[in-house]
C-alpha cells in the first residue's frame, strides 16, 4: 500500500522555516488593576505565536501538548508594544518544542527589554486531526540554533524521565 504525503516527512526543515514574529499592543482590557499586562494574556499570546512556529515547521494541524516552562522578567504596561519571537527548537516524531522570547519596545528609541520566555511542545496531527503525524526533523544552522537544539533534547529526555518516573509510582 503506498504511503501518503502527510504520513511521509520531509528529510528536515531550518529551524529559519519555522521562524515567527508577532507583534501586540497592551490594552486596557490586557490589564490587570495595577495597569500591566494580565500573565495570562502573556501566555494567550505565547500560545498562539509557538503555534503559528509550530504549523509552520510541521505543515499540518497541531496542538498544543503542554507548557514547560514561563518566566516573567518584567511588567509591561498599558501602551507598551510587545514582540514574540518563536521558532522550533527540536522535534521528536510526531512533536515540536517551540521557545518563545517575548520583548517590550520602546517606541521612542526601539530598544527591547525581555519579558518573558517559554518553552512549549505542540504535536502535528493527521489532516482528520484524530491521530498524531509524523513531523520533519529541524535543521538547527547557526551556534546559538544548535545550542537550543541540545537544550531542548536535554528538557525532552527530563520531561520522559519525569513522565515514566511517575508512572512507576516515584513521582507523585
Amino acid at each position: 500500500m503506498p504511503v501518503t504525503p502527510s504520513k511521509t516527512p520531509a528529510a528536515g526543515r531550518p529551524v529559519s522555516a519555522s521562524k515567527v514574529e508577532m507583534t501586540e499592543i497592551v490594552f486596557p482590557n490586557d490589564a490587570n488593576p495595577l495597569g500591566n499586562v494580565m500573565g495570562g494574556r502573556v501566555m494567550q499570546w505565547i500560545d498562539i505565536c509557538a503555534a503559528i512556529a509550530a504549523g509552520r515547521h510541521a505543515r499540518t494541524p497541531v496542538v498544543t501538548a503542554s507548557v514547560d516552562k514561563i518566566d516573567f522578567h518584567r511588567p509591561v504596561r498599558v501602551g507598551g508594544v510587545l514582540i514574540l519571537l518563536a521558532s522550533v527548537n527540536a522535534t521528536g516524531s510526531t512533536s515540536m518544542e517551540v521557545g518563545v522570547k517575548v520583548f517590550n519596545e520602546d517606541r521612542a528609541t526601539g530598544n527591547r527589554s525581555h519579558v518573558a520566555s517559554a518553552y512549549l511542545t505542540f504535536v502535528s496531527l493527521d489532516p482528520d486531526t484524530r491521530m498524531p503525524a509524523p513531523v520533519s526533523p529541524v535543521l538547527p544552522e547557526t551556534d546559538d540554533e544548535r545550542r537550543r537544539h541540545r537544550e531542548a533534547l536535554a528538557r525532552r529526555a527530563a520531561r520522559l524521565q519525569a513522565r515514566q518516573d511517575k508512572e512507576r509510582g516515584a513521582g507523585g
